[in-house]
């Protein structure tokens, strides 16, 4: 099954998380963190992990370690642990924050079982977290959209035998790069956003462009047929150079450009009414 990054949230905490094999990996240090409220959580774990192997404890033997996005943006190997052996480990790590973050980690649990069982409640929570933040009613529905686009593209990448991670970053990046000028680095700068989801941070017209550019690739894709990453590389490009001279166009006609440095901090902004 696909792995899916996510950053849950607890009381406002940032907890890193991945599902896998059917269930939630979460990262123990940001846990840990949590709980103790440690200045140093890698410190606090590392010494608490050496003191379950004293005991024999069975919840460290279990503990493997998954790739999790870090500060710097890469994917680095990361102390995890899934549902069940999180429960045993905040036994613990005396806190008062304990028993909330046990109703929490059951909530999350439930919810992605839910969803798997009825896809259209993932669809609903995310309209309804958008609805929160105070984006428009347009806006989200454009968003949502991209979504679609999103998963078609990277099926046909998929398909053609390229590999998620680090491929699909650069294929996005040379998708972005040749219908804006801007890898999605630069464009996170040109925003002013750092790790926020790059799409919640684009008006109605960059979604627009970038849904052209995504479904243009895949109808490439689809024609042509490539072989692997080096092949799907040259076909993301002339899919995003497609939407890059439309955008150009689009600028020509209106005397501006249509990339925008607002962003999600004023989401009624992205709208560009």
């Amino acid at each position: 099954m696909t792995n899916k990054n996510q950053i849950k949230l607890f009381q406002n905490y940032k907890i890193r998380s991945i599902w896998k094999d059917e269930d939630w990996y979460f990262s123990i240090i940001d846990v840990v963190g949590v709980l103790s409220e440690s200045k140093t959580p890698r410190k606090y774990w590392s010494d608490l992990k050496n003191k379950l192997k004293k005991e024999g404890s069975e919840v460290s033997e279990k503990i493997g370690q998954l790739k999790l996005p870090s500060k710097d943006g890469k994917m680095r190997l990361t102390d995890v642990a899934n549902t069940e052996q999180l429960f045993r480990l905040i036994q613990t790590i005396p806190s008062p924050k304990a028993e909330p973050f046990k109703l929490w980690l059951a909530k999350v649990g439930q919810e992605r079982l839910d969803e798997i069982a009825d896809p259209q409640l993932a669809i609903e929570r995310a309209i309804s977290n958008y609805r929160k933040k105070g984006y428009s009613e347009e806006w989200i529905t454009q968003r949502l959209k991209t979504i679609e686009y999103r998963k078609e593209l990277t099926g046909e990448w998929d398909r053609a035998g390229v590999k998620e991670g680090v491929e699909y970053a650069i294929l996005t990046d040379e998708l972005y790069n040749a219908w804006s000028g801007m890898t999605s680095k630069e464009y996170r700068k040109f925003k002013n956003i750092k790790k926020e989801n790059l799409r919640d941070n684009m008006t109605n017209m960059e979604l627009v462009l970038n849904m052209l550019a995504e479904a243009t690739t895949t109808e490439l894709s689809k024609n042509t047929n490539p072989d692997g990453f080096e092949e799907s590389k040259k076909i993301a490009h002339e899919g995003g150079s497609v939407a890059g001279n439309t955008r150009e166009d689009i600028e020509r006609r209106l005397g501006k450009s249509v990339l925008s440095k607002k962003n999600a901090k004023n989401p009624e902004l992205l709208d560009e009414k």
